[in-house]
């Protein structure tokens, strides 16, 4: 009995020798605060309608009837009295204006904007917005925008030939606009005591984990409420001082899990594969067939005095070759250092790595989500 035992312990480390290794994907731990943020913290878009003068002739034409609309009544702000039909808008263009309000921004600090054409500018370059009232989706006016456009392109045409770079009909300013009134933000619940984090990426798995953490760090204080939520209760010592806690929470380290997802873009080329992604066994063949079509033309001429006509005739040929296939096994669970060898080793070109993938996974040995964009 002993030597049986004896005899199937050799085997098994015997086979256990003999077996290749599979390294496991390495996992990157991380700080919360750049795979969760605090609900309530978050910033507000604002939008609004200006005119950018100072144009050198590269502004809308007077068949942009709003633009010439709004020159007149600004002028009429001013005390000036003109008629639709004199004003020539080539130095002035109409544009909208965007910008995004950080969350506790206060008034007095500048924000960036972003100014977009609305009609037949050419260019925005070497042109001044005028004071623009920016407003959020309320109607409430959050900034007032005005200062120099940069538009980081040029348009330049001589004798017939044009050269662009970037878009010169939308530019930014820079810290073009002040913010007059302050957006409120309320991050916590101070009825109930807790603050709420919201995961950038939905998962059970990394919200467990977020969970475990601050557990650790200030004992049974959370909640898992779903894969996209952390409830977390604050502690007595805190109440007043939630910026620290917050802070203490956002540096705890966590390692967060993702789905195993192969993403292509067909345009570019371009194939990322994560770290879990896995196949089964499967074979892979890649090579081409050529077909040449050729055409010779030949003249066939009768003998002398033989009253015969000179006849043109066409003669094809066909070649095809075929290039030997790369033929490679892909074994049971590779990792993707193992898809990615194996895909070099056939020799296949990025497009090649695409249609490879998508028939492995059509075929059902990819375990991953395949994302085309």
């Amino acid at each position: 009995m002993r030597k049986i035992i004896a005899t199937l312990l050799v085997a098994a480390l015997t086979a256990s020798v003999m077996l290749p290794a599979v390294a496991a994907p390495t996992q990157v731990s991380t700080r919360i605060k750049d795979v969760a943020k605090v609900q309530g913290v978050r910033g507000n878009q604002l939008v609004g309608y200006g005119l950018i003068v100072g144009l050198a002739g590269t502004g809308d034409s007077d068949k942009s009837t709003f633009t010439v609309q709004s020159i007149t009544n600004m002028l009429k702000s001013f005390g000036v009295m003109i008629s639709t039909s004199q004003l020539k808008p080539k130095n002035v263009a109409a544009v909208m204006v965007t910008a995004n309000l950080p969350p506790f921004a206060k008034p007095g600090d500048a924000i960036d904007i972003t100014v977009s054409s609305m009609g037949d500018a050419k260019s925005l370059a070497g042109g001044t917005l005028l004071q623009t009232p920016l407003r959020a989706a309320n109607g409430q006016v959050y900034a007032v925008g005005q200062g120099p456009v940069s538009t980081g392109g040029f348009v330049v045409g001589a004798g017939g030939s044009s050269q662009q770079k970037n878009f010169p009909t939308a530019g930014n300013v820079p810290n073009g606009a002040l913010v007059e009134r302050e957006v409120p933000m309320n991050f916590t619940d101070r009825d109930k005591g807790r603050i709420t984090l919201s995961l950038s990426q939905p998962d059970f798995t990394t919200a467990n984990r977020i969970s475990e953490a601050i557990d650790q760090r200030f004992g049974q204080i959370t909640v898992a409420k779903d894969p996209g939520t952390v409830v977390v209760s604050v502690p007595y010592n805190y109440n007043d001082n939630l910026v620290g806690f917050v802070a203490s929470i956002e540096e705890l380290a966590v390692t967060p899990d993702t789905i195993a997802k192969v993403v292509i873009n067909e345009r570019t080329g371009t194939v990322v594969i994560g770290s879990n992604v896995t196949i089964d066994q499967v074979a892979v063949a890649q090579g081409g067939l050529t077909v040449k079509i050729g055409q010779t033309t030949d003249v066939s001429q009768p003998p002398p005095f033989s009253r015969g006509n000179t006849v043109v005739t066409t003669n094809t040929t066909v070649q095809a070759k075929e290039e030997p296939a790369g033929l490679i096994t892909l074994p049971a669970s590779a990792s993707v250092g193992d898809v990615v060898a194996a895909l070099n080793a056939v020799g296949a070109t990025p497009r090649d790595v695409i249609s490879i993938l998508q028939a492995i996974k059509a075929a059902g040995a990819l375990h991953a989500d395949l994302q085309i964009m």
